[in-house]
């Protein structure tokens, strides 16, 4: 079936062939970034397909060479000085969070390039994440001073061992292979195929869930990590990011890379030295407490924590990382403060303390509550202006 045209003046697509439909993230120039007006229409697509009878299957993909490179950061820069418009946002993606985490049809993501921060979430949780060898995942947002966000202090607190803090503090990247070895993705198949396998799932039109499965693995590969992959690094991995604060896990991570063979250690280091010490003091505590929590509760956790640093109730880095990165691109943020043992204990805690009931982040406990046009998003975001 030939791929119609992209519209270039649309930055979400929404196809409907049969009983399956399509999402697609159509901003190639930009990565695919998530904006306020791609978290809107991504919503409003999910909501109609999930009441639609006539939709079985939905299928996430990107144009061009990014599947997702995560939230617009600029968005946010320049929306600091319109606090409520940046909290709806936040609400709304936290809305498409909870909704992609519990759809109620089966999903497929097809990856063929960048998935970052945000976009994460349109894959990982996806009852079906198809990757190929030029997929390139990361979770970087604590070395800009935010915290691993958008459900992934869930996800990441459930990988094997402590390879969830290592990604969240250092950012790291993993290509497909590493994807599926983590449990992060659920196929692999070529790029030369991947337009194949869409067009099959097109024609299968049905979202029989041992149908999908049975026609990706017809174009799946079995794979494992190269050689020097750092999941077969495990082992350091878990003996350095068990350790309780970010100044220990450092410690022993410095101790390593003194070891023969260890020499990857080293540019993982400077990174981690680069980054927000209040992110990574955030972000690491954020996975701790994600191993005990169930998905409502890290999503409310992961809401409080973003609306805080937005309104830089405890720093202001977050605005310094997205300026020095995006904005200027001088790569040479300046941190306050700008050492580990610098942040008070007291600051992460405030950033942790739950808001009152009114202003939490609602999890719909009945479908009639999973409108996205809900009272909470007129109600709310003008009483947080302040507070």
């Amino acid at each position: 079936m030939a791929q119609e045209p992209l519209n270039p003046e649309e930055v979400v697509l929404g196809e409907e062939r049969g009983h399956v439909r399509s999402i697609t993230l159509n901003r190639p120039r930009q990565l695919n970034v998530i904006s306020s007006k791609v978290v809107k229409l991504l919503g409003g697509f999910l909501e109609k397909w999930e009441k639609d009878d006539d939709a079985k299957l939905v299928i996430f993909k990107g144009a061009g060479r990014a599947f997702s490179a995560g939230g617009d950061l600029k968005m946010f820069y320049e929306g600091k000085s319109v606090e409520d418009a940046c909290l709806e946002v936040v609400y709304r993606m936290y809305w498409l969070c909870y909704h992609i985490h519990t759809y109620k049809k089966p999903t497929v993501a097809l990856v063929h390039g960048i998935v970052m921060g945000g976009g994460g979430v349109l894959v990982v949780p996806s009852t079906f994440s198809v990757v190929t060898e030029k997929a390139v995942f990361a979770m970087p947002e604590a070395s800009i001073g935010l915290h691993t966000d958008c459900s992934f202090s869930y996800i990441f607190s459930r990988l094997p061992g402590h390879l969830g803090e290592y990604l969240a503090l250092t950012g790291a990247r993993l290509n497909g292979k590493e994807m599926i070895s983590a449990g992060l993705a659920t196929h692999f198949v070529p790029s030369e195929k991947l337009e194949e396998l869409e067009k099959r799932l097109l024609s299968l039109n049905s979202g029989d869930k041992t149908a999908v499965q049975s026609v990706i693995e017809e174009f799946s590969l079995s794979v494992h990590p190269d050689e020097e992959s750092i999941l077969n690094k495990l082992q350091t991995i878990n003996k350095c990011f068990s350790e309780e604060s970010v100044e220990e896990i450092i410690a022993s991570f410095e101790d390593e890379s003194r070891t023969e063979g260890n020499e990857w250690i080293i540019p993982v280091l400077k990174g981690l030295k680069r980054s927000s010490p209040t992110g990574l003091k955030i972000t690491l505590r954020s996975i701790r407490e994600g191993r005990k929590q169930t998905l409502p509760e890290c999503l409310k956790k992961e809401y409080r924590l973003t609306i805080n640093l937005l309104r830089s109730k405890i720093s202001g880095d977050v605005y310094e990382g997205i300026r020095a990165l995006a904005i200027d691109k001088d790569n040479a943020p300046k941190w306050e403060p700008s050492k580990l043992g610098e942040v008070a204990n007291e600051k992460i805690d405030l950033a942790f303390q739950p808001f009152s009931t009114e202003l939490e982040l609602p999890i719909p406990a009945e479908d009639e509550a999973r409108r996205w046009d809900g009272k909470y998003e007129h109600s709310v975001y003008p009483s947080l202006k302040g507070k």
